[in-house]
């Protein structure tokens, strides 16, 4: 078999039988990055010495579980004990943490094997991956193009076959609109759900930990090891993982799909539109009960973010100051210059902008205008899911307005580029449950490009969503298709 053209599942099954060894299936996929990534740019860093030890590891009975022998790719704010976690910034250019996140050792603890970590917008700040300070990482469907962001290198990386599952998080969007960009799974579980611990942040009330995979089975196998209350984490819930949540093969009966007028927009690419309005059908065929639901504060979901999310920022990123850790600089006449020019130089342009919105919102005169009126309205726009999904179990919508655009095409226009996220940051804002599948492919410019469709579902209900997703993803072929690279 080659390792390279399966799924997760199938893949851990096969090395678990003894079909593959972990270390062939390991190799394989260090000889893909080698040979492809050079023009995709998906990895910051790869460990195949260490990726190397551990399939073999697996393969002489020292190490078993779930996802014994499978190769991983993690998202570079993960922090580990071994290599660099960078977060694509010249601020943490040489960062080497002492501890490993929560997420990434249940993973290790479950037999995967770390192939290395991947590129993405510095400090999770952007929907292009072009804000890392490293390079910008390509769509594998078309290489002029975008992967989406802030989690666009384990986008490009799963969907290039660079890995057989990638982790990701998500702020704003920043797993499912990268997803829907490159054509595969991804899925932001409910705030509190995957332990946040070791997470470098950006925003500390929005981000949250998650898979991308080929297919939703792969999906609810990750999640099942990465969930669970974790007491390093005073965010992490103590609410248990569903039993069932990995048999999502189980379709639930008397299931009911919910329409929002508000993300049915006439601004929608029209394959978009034709992708969702197929994913409806399809909804309908299999016999759910299609209901129109009211998001009346989904408009507001924008602006909301991006007050809450950068006052966040400006609040975390304050400890990168050239004296604690981080970059520093060695021209510094004082300590004032110390810390302006620390983080001049450590800083992009985008994460700079943020910081400066976010500490504006926090100023004085301005908390109650900006900040604490942003948090008024996010209330509204949680209580208007939570309305919804007293009559109806998931909501159906776009992931994004349209398919991925052309490298710096958006680059000069941060509302544009801000404008990316908005089917996606309300999800953050409420603590919800969504997942973006594979909706078909549309062609621009001689060029295949993948399409996005989502569901959102209530809080800790990722088990019921898991099931509702697989519907779709059975009865349509879209989750099959890869790129040519």
């Amino acid at each position: 078999m080659n390792p390279t053209d399966t799924t997760l599942t199938e893949l851990r099954d096969a090395i678990a039988s003894k079909s593959i060894s972990a270390a062939e299936a390991t190799q394989t996929y260090l000889n893909r990055i080698e040979a492809h990534d050079g023009g995709l740019h998906s990895y910051h860093e790869v460990y195949t010495e260490r990726a190397m030890k551990q399939a073999t590891a697996v393969d002489d009975g020292e190490v078993t579980g779930p996802l014994a022998g499978v190769p991983i790719a993690i998202k570079d704010l993960l922090c580990t004990d071994y290599g660099h976690t960078t977060c694509s910034s010249k601020m943490l250019a040489n960062f080497q943490a002492p501890y490993t996140a929560t997420a990434v050792q249940r993973l290790e603890d479950a037999g995967a094997v770390i192939l290395g970590k991947t590129n993405m917008d510095e400090f999770a700040m952007g929907s292009s991956t072009e804000n890392s300070a490293n390079v910008t990482t390509r769509n594998p469907w078309d290489t002029d193009r975008v992967p989406g962001g802030s989690s666009g290198g384990s986008a490009a990386a799963i969907a290039a076959d660079l890995c057989a599952a990638s982790i990701g998080s998500d702020t704003g969007g920043s797993i499912r609109q990268p997803a829907a960009l490159c054509g595969v799974v991804g899925m932001k579980p409910t705030y509190g759900r995957i332990s946040r611990y070791g997470l470098i942040a950006f925003a500390s009330s929005l981000d949250q930990i998650g898979p991308f995979t080929h297919t939703v089975a792969d999906t609810a196998l990750l999640l099942k090891v990465m969930m669970g209350h974790d007491p390093l984490d005073s965010t992490s819930a103590s609410v248990p993982v569903p039993g069932d949540i990995d048999q999502v093969d189980e379709a639930p009966k008397n299931l009911r799909i919910g329409i929002a007028k508000e993300y049915m927009s006439d601004s929608n690419d029209p394959a978009v539109a034709a992708a969702t309005q197929q994913a409806i059908d399809v909804y309908k065929d299999h016999g759910a009960q299609i209901v129109e639901v009211d998001l009346p504060h989904t408009e507001y979901g924008i602006p909301v973010y991006y007050i809450v999310a950068t006052a966040e920022a400006s609040s975390n990123l304050a400890r990168f100051d050239g004296v604690h850790y981080g970059h520093r600089t060695d021209k510094a006449e004082d300590l004032i210059d110390l810390y302006c020019r620390s983080r001049a130089e450590g800083f992009g342009d985008e994460v700079k902008r943020r910081i400066m919105l976010g500490t504006y919102a926090l100023s004085s005169g301005y908390y109650d205008a900006y900040y604490d009126r942003a948090l008024k309205v996010r209330r509204l726009i949680a209580n208007d899911f939570d309305t919804a999904f007293k009559d109806c179990d998931a909501i159906l919508c776009p992931t994004t307005t349209a398919p991925a655009f052309k490298i710096g095409e958006k680059s000069d226009d941060p509302l544009s580029m801000y404008l990316n996220d908005v089917y996606t940051v309300n999800c953050n804002l409420a603590g919800n449950a969504g997942i973006s599948l594979p909706g078909g492919t549309t062609v621009v410019d001689g060029k295949e490009l993948p399409i996005g469709v989502q569901l959102l579902g209530p809080s800790f209900d990722e088990s019921r969503l898991l099931k509702i997703a697989r519907v779709y993803e059975s009865a349509t072929n879209y989750y099959t298709k890869r790129p040519q690279l």
